[in-house]
């Protein structure tokens, strides 16, 4: 809970206004402006959380956010040139709400239908390959198709894992563990007899 200081200040009214101030830590900087206090963002997670808070207010309002055929037209040829240039950043701020709605709408649609074809393509290369596999005439083409089949994401068949274990111990277990290792190598000391060339 975010304690807030409370201040009663009278009005010529009678009445009193209260000011409400929440704490603020004094060794973090503010930030200079509101672009400097947002986060990078991709294109697709600007649009959504531009999408999130007009349908937020819209819904506080109790508004409704009706495109109407210039909003659809203008989102429209804005999915098509982010399509055709990903590098595109256009600048969100400059449309309306209902543009800015139905265009997140569009980009919602296009990220979920790429994401079942690249799926279904990935089904079918893998089948492709399984029947290349099954009806290769020599090793050399069973080979090939059955490797193939093994570096597709998911089978992973010859794809290396290294595990790390991170072990845990106090500081007496790591002292008395390095004193018992010193102990060890005190015992093994061995006495070399020095050997002097004659001349």
């Amino acid at each position: 809970m975010v304690s807030k200081n409370i201040q009663e200040v009278p009005e010529d009214d009678g009445f009193n206004s209260v000011i409400m101030m929440p704490d603020i830590d004094e060794d973090i900087p503010l930030p200079k402006n509101a672009a400097d206090a947002m986060p990078e963002l991709s294109v697709d997670e600007e649009i959504k959380m531009r999408a999130s808070t007009i349908k937020l207010i819209s819904d506080l309002k109790g508004d409704n956010i009706e495109p109407d055929k210039n909003d659809i037209r203008e989102a429209t040829r804005l999915a098509e040139e982010m399509i055709s240039n990903p590098t595109l950043r256009p600048e969100f701020a400059h449309y309306p709400n209902e543009t800015m709605a139905f265009l997140a709408g569009l980009v919602a649609q296009s990220n979920c239908m790429i994401v079942k074809d690249l799926a279904e393509f990935k089904m079918y290369v893998v089948n492709n390959l399984v029947r290349l596999a099954e009806g290769a005439k020599n090793d050399k083409d069973k080979i090939a198709a059955l490797k193939a089949i093994g570096e597709v994401d998911g089978v992973d068949a010859f794809k290396r894992k290294s595990e790390i274990t991170h072990i845990s111990k106090s500081m007496e277990e790591v002292e008395d563990s390095l004193l018992k290792t010193l102990a060890s190598i005190e015992g093994k000391i061995i006495d070399v007899e020095e050997v002097v060339d004659e001349e």
